[in-house]
């Protein structure tokens, strides 16, 4: 076997990992693996930040399934990713963060940027590793992939010390693969028991969480909807695990991103199959609200998630594909498939009559009218992005979505700052797709820097800013309080002009004002992305004290805006 540099080692492993692109700064203390990096296929975009490498290794990871990777020298270049560690962390993304570090020998003695950056990355990490010895460099490597790919998926931190990354290992690439990753099986007894519960209910329901689409499940969803007819809602994680075109759709419930129909579906149902949900808070409300009057079944592949917010009347390990693949097997062994009944026509009925309004014609513009205009102008193939605050509340509410991994969203952390750099990553990942980030002004603004990093590769994609000039989530939050303090971010003329900051950073930009240069501005800024290699803006001015509907619990969703002129769907007495 050949004795080579162990960072070349550590190359031909992410090579034959899958990985063609990683996000890094180059530094003193990680140089050994850059040039190693030089020689290889794998490209190397620099961006400004570390956090945003890490996010745009996230949004990479997200759309591709495969494990991202982003790369930073020592010192504050690790602390700066620990966001993005967690972020990746609550929502079950895999991804390798690798640092470089001071000589092994220099660690207790207070060297220039040497932290102990795996005791700090421990906690929002499933591995924190230091690299001992060059020997270990491709095992350790090997090992971080399997650890972030396998059972619940997240990230890992590599820290390595300069002095190892000089060192050799001998490493034979023909004789190397990566290690496999375990798929586990439901057992058969619980896949019965689902089913039994399943069957022995009026009216159930799915709901599938971002676990449907990590796992690749959408196909297997569909066929066990289909054959026993069963609505599905989605969470947030998991919108595009089924198409919300389709008859058996049954919204969204939670008290902030939610639709009113989705709601009222999950209160009239008896029994809830949650596959790959988390039963996070922003979903459920109030929990006695949230459980009373039916049972559930939890379905997920970490067994340590089934009972943790609230116990099931079953739970079932196992991941999600050949989980919901052996219910679907079960469910047609038992039955043949079924034809539409009651409950399924009374799902169709809240969709109908349970709306709300996006048609406004109002200036400032109202921000409904503008996922109107987005949901008409884009096709479903199109890949959105957008993270935390009102405008990702109103694109839960009002955006529709068709396919898996086209709309990603960061969850549980909610970092503001992630779309940009998260596009970003979809792009590198994907140069055919469209791709378009949905984006608060305040949340832009914590970022921005990676714009340079876009116009600098020739990375395209759209952002579409819904700017309210203000820290619009947490006004809301203050009107409890009888407050509007330190949220106002209007100053002088306007505000920040983002439009001369993109021109800054030498990509076009256009401030739209009326509801009906909204489509215009959307197909101009399409056409100018692809056609410039660019990231392009349009700046939507919103109304400033505009609210999103919320509530504590479901059942108290409070509504600030008019809503549709039609009869609503009235209750039904199910004791029959």
């Amino acid at each position: 076997m050949k004795r080579i540099p162990c960072m070349e080692a550590v190359v031909a492993v992410l090579e034959s990992e899958g990985v063609d692109t990683v996000f890094g700064i180059p530094g003193a203390a990680i140089l050994p693996l850059y040039a190693a990096l030089q020689h290889s296929a794998i490209r190397n975009v620099t961006v400004r930040h570390e956090e945003g490498g890490t996010h745009a290794a996230d949004g990479w990871a997200r759309v591709t399934g495969n494990v991202g990777v982003c790369i930073g020298t020592s010192g504050p270049a690790g602390t700066n990713m620990i966001t993005g560690l967690y972020t990746a962390l609550a929502d079950s993304i895999p991804m390798i963060c690798i640092t470089g570090q001071a000589p092994r020998a220099k660690l207790h003695q207070e060297s220039f940027q040497a932290v102990d950056i795996v005791e700090i990355a421990r906690p929002v990490t499933k591995w924190a590793v230091q690299l001992k010895e060059p020997a270990q460099a491709p095992w350790v490597f090997r090992e971080a992939f399997r650890i972030a790919r396998s059972g619940r998926p997240g990230p890992v931190l590599i820290d390595l010390p300069i002095d190892v990354q000089r060192g050799t290992c001998l490493y034979d690439r023909e004789i190397d693969s990566p290690f496999p990753v375990e798929l586990p099986e439901p057992q058969p007894a619980a896949v019965r028991a689902a089913m039994d519960l399943l069957m022995g209910a009026s009216r159930p329901l799915i709901l599938a969480g971002g676990g449907v689409v990590i796992a690749d499940a959408a196909t297997e969803l569909r066929a066990l909807a289909e054959h026993l007819q069963i609505p599905v809602q989605v969470t947030l994680m998991g919108k595009g695990a089924f198409p919300e075109d389709h008859p058996l759709f049954a919204g969204m419930a939670g008290i902030q991103t939610q639709t009113r129909w989705g709601n009222a579906a999950l209160l009239e149902s008896d029994l809830v199959l949650a596959v790959g949900a988390r039963f996070g808070d922003r979903h459920t409300g109030d929990l006695e609200t949230y459980r009373k009057g039916r049972k559930f079944i939890h379905v997920d592949i970490e067994p340590t998630q089934i009972g943790r917010v609230f116990e099931p009347d079953l739970g079932v390990v196992g991941h999600a594909r050949p989980t919901l693949a052996a219910m679907g097997q079960e469910a047609r062994r038992r039955t043949k498939e079924r034809e539409p009944g009651r409950w399924p026509d009374r799902v169709t009925e809240l969709r109908r009559t349970l709306l709300r309004r996006d048609d406004f014609d109002d200036v400032p513009i109202k921000p409904p009218r503008v996922f109107r205009e987005i949901n008409d102008y884009y096709g479903p193939d199109t890949t959105f992005v957008t993270a935390i605050g009102l405008y990702q509340i109103w694109s839960g509410q009002f955006q529709k979505t068709y396919l898996p991994r086209r709309y990603l969203v960061c969850g549980q952390a909610g970092p503001l700052g992630w779309e940009v750099p998260a596009a970003m990553g979809v792009k590198c990942a994907y140069p055919e797709r469209q791709v378009v980030a949905v984006a608060g002004d305040y949340s832009f603004q914590f970022l921005m820097e990676e714009i340079a990093v876009a116009a600098q590769y020739r990375i395209p994609f759209v952002i579409v800013m819904i700017n309210n000039e203000y820290l619009g989530l947490i006004r809301q939050a203050e009107m409890p309080y009888d407050m509007n303090y330190a949220v106002d971010l209007h100053y002088g003329e306007g505000g920040v002009d983002h439009v001369k900051l993109m021109e800054a950073f030498g990509c076009p930009a256009r401030r739209v004002e009326q509801p009906g240069d909204i489509r215009d501005a959307l197909a101009w800024a399409s056409a100018e992305s692809e056609r410039e290699r660019l990231p392009v803006l349009v700046e939507v001015m919103v109304e400033r004290e505009a609210n999103a509907a919320m509530g504590a619990s479901l059942n108290t969703i409070k509504e600030f805006e008019p809503l549709p002129e039609q009869e609503l769907a009235l209750a039904i007495d199910w004791s029959d």
